[in-house]
């Protein structure tokens, strides 16, 4: 019997894979079954043969492009995530996580960007006032100028506990923002933003009398919130490259399939920029010496190069 004919004959098995495919799209797994169940897996790996024979054999290029969108979604189907599972998340953020992590290419884009764009516009507004007039304008700055001109000691007491979570729905919203518009590739101009605005405030306030009492506000909480930003929006860049290179499988189930990585890195963003807001709120306005929050920014530093490479680093 010639290859064509046989696949031909296989166009029942194929079209009930695709009914179970759309039926696990759009149902959880445990409600079709076990014999369903196995039955689609059961057809995925022949889908899987007939779809080498359909290559091998130059088959039309209609069959092939049909087999090869069949076999994506049913692959996204067979190994899309689990049901929640609380127990499952120690493992997932201390090992698989940093393990990912260490070779995604959304989040090293992310993180040269920044950095890139941050160190820049610093340079640039610390060696010339009028680019940091150009980007952030002239008010601004001397409201900024204003604002660490009094010495952190002056600061009442009772309004510390009040900017924690003035500092924590702040930095969520940045967060939020620079995920949430990067499903839409629109996040990494969010991001480059941030980066230009902080880049430019930081290289100005570094070039005038108030400096040490603006870093002495900025040092501790600065690379938890820092390292959040560029987290936040690697994670909403890989939901928004899932929805341009879905590899065969529908829009719906790329996406599914690219929030299991993404997700845990915005959660982890999340507790990022939640112990940002706590440094933020208590010890950063604090009377504390500037050695304390030096300190305090040395180990957050070493924290996350102990996660991002220690954790991260493949083992064989």
């Amino acid at each position: 019997m010639k290859v064509a004919e046989l696949l031909e004959q296989r166009r029942e098995n194929w079209r009930e894979l695709e009914l179970l495919c759309t039926a696990l799209e759009t149902r959880k797994k445990r409600t079709l079954g076990a014999e369903s169940l196995l039955r689609f897996s059961s057809l995925y790996r022949a889908a899987c043969a007939d779809l080498a024979l359909a290559d091998s054999y130059q088959l039309p290029s209609n069959t092939i492009h049909y087999l090869h969108q069949l076999v994506g979604r049913a692959h996204n189907q067979l190994y899309r995530s689990r049901h929640f599972d609380f127990r499952s998340w120690p493992r997932e953020m201390l090992h698989d996580l940093p393990q990912r992590l260490f070779n995604d290419g959304c989040l090293r884009l992310t993180f040269w960007i920044f950095w890139g764009v941050f160190g820049a516009a610093m340079f640039m507004a610390w060696s010339s006032p009028d680019f940091a007039e150009e980007v952030v304008g002239k008010d601004n700055l001397q409201g900024y100028e204003a604002m660490y001109s009094k010495p952190l000691e002056s600061l009442d007491p009772n309004e510390r506990g009040a900017m924690v979570g003035f500092y924590i729905y702040n930095n969520a919203g940045i967060g939020l923002r620079c995920f949430a518009w990067s499903v839409v590739l629109i996040g990494l101009l969010v991001m480059v933003q941030n980066a230009l605005i902080l880049g430019t405030v930081f290289g100005h306030m570094a070039s005038v009398p108030e400096s040490k009492n603006f870093f002495n506000f900025v040092t501790a909480h600065g690379p938890f919130e820092l390292t959040a930003i560029v987290l936040g929006t690697a994670a909403g860049l890989r939901l928004g490259y899932a929805v341009v290179q879905t590899l065969g499988a529908s829009r719906a189930a790329s996406l599914r399939e690219a929030s299991r990585n993404a997700v845990p890195m915005m959660v982890l963003a999340t507790i990022l920029f939640g112990f940002a807001a706590l440094i933020e709120g208590f010890l950063s306005p604090s009377p504390a010496p500037y050695w304390v929050k030096a300190s305090v920014a040395v180990i957050s530093s070493g924290a996350l190069m102990f996660y991002f490479v220690m954790l991260g680093y493949p083992r064989s």
